[in-house]
């Protein structure tokens, strides 16, 4: 048995009743893999796939074939960013920041008279606006990726393994499963835990399917909300259910994003005593990159579901993560 598979039999089922705008989902009872979750024990979940010693995870998945498929998807050449502008109106948690101070024009004393700009910027930088998550940035007790010793790998500049720095470029193929789309809404509801069947029947509408290696991007409508409705925006949100979370994880794919803060359902619907469940799955048990507060609604409303899929986190040695500009080129 493979340790994926022995992973799959760590979840169970459980239903969950939909209750929606318009009574769009008041008929939406799905069945769920189900029982209280609770992170696998370290022998259920090291050594990871890839060996005892992998830092990489996913990104192993990230080959020169690959890049050359994803490039095959390139027709037009036209290019849809994905990334929400950094400014002081983001919605933020807790002490996270993002202040721009412009320092006043020098001007330099040749006879040209060229002027010179800049800025200082204070900031989370690994962890505000549209941002890539580094495998340390969380951890099943002081276990991170693999089973290592958070503690062992954290010092005054950042971690000595897995920093974000060590991700590199990502360049495949994208997919993007409107799950709002499929519900007929703009925006899924405040706490609507996304099951395998959403996915499946988004899929199935947009006759699109999931490769190994893919970026997959869920369309909740949430990210409509950004700078506009911030408290609602942080305190709570639609996204993937556990259960959903393993079902893409199952597809081998290179990182899990959305247009919502943390990927999944928060807080969890079908698990309630657990804190960000889907983070644990995908960052520590597996490997999985996850990329948050992404900006999708000009890919929803073209209803563009494949693409090429670009992005590069900041060279930030150590890192827990970074913030990002993906672009969906097709």
């Amino acid at each position: 048995m493979t340790m994926l598979s022995r992973r799959k039999t760590l979840f169970g089922t459980a239903c969950l009743a939909c209750a929606g705008m318009h009574g769009l989902f008041a008929s939406s009872v799905e069945a769920q893999e189900a029982q209280r979750w609770s992170p696998p024990a370290a022998g259920d979940r090291c050594p990871s796939r890839w060996g005892p010693a992998d830092r990489r995870g996913s990104m192993n998945l990230m080959t020169p074939e690959r890049a050359k498929r994803a490039a095959q998807l390139i027709r037009t050449g036209e290019i849809v960013e994905c990334g929400q502008t950094l400014n002081q109106t983001m919605p933020f948690f807790g002490t996270r920041r993002f202040d721009v101070h412009l320092k006043q024009m020098f001007m330099n004393p040749q006879a040209n008279r060229r002027g010179s700009n800049e800025e200082l910027v204070v900031s989370e930088i690994g962890q505000v606006g549209t941002q890539l998550d580094a495998f340390p940035h969380q951890t099943i007790g002081d276990e991170g990726y693999n089973c290592v010793q958070i503690p062992r790998i954290s010092g005054r500049n950042g971690f000595t393994e897995m920093g974000v720095d060590t991700v590199g470029t990502i360049f495949t193929r994208g997919v993007m499963i409107d799950v709002a789309g499929l519900k007929g809404v703009a925006t899924l509801p405040d706490t609507y835990e996304i099951t395998p069947a959403d996915l499946e029947q988004a899929l199935s509408r947009q006759n699109t399917r999931i490769e190994e290696g893919d970026a997959v991007i869920i369309h909740t409508g949430w990210g409509l909300l950004w700078g506009k409705e911030n408290p609602r925006y942080v305190a709570s949100c639609p996204g993937l259910g556990v259960a959903a979370a393993e079902w893409i994880i199952r597809q081998n794919p290179m990182l899990m994003g959305a247009d919502n803060w943390p990927v999944e359902c928060s807080p969890s619907k079908t698990m309630p005593d657990a804190s960000l469940p889907v983070h644990q799955l995908a960052l520590v048990v597996h490997g999985v990159h996850l990329l948050e507060n992404m900006k999708l609604d000009v890919l929803a409303q073209r209803r563009q579901y494949e693409f090429a899929f670009a992005v590069q986190p900041l060279k930030v040695q150590g890192g827990s993560g970074s913030t990002v500009a993906p672009s969906a080129i097709f």
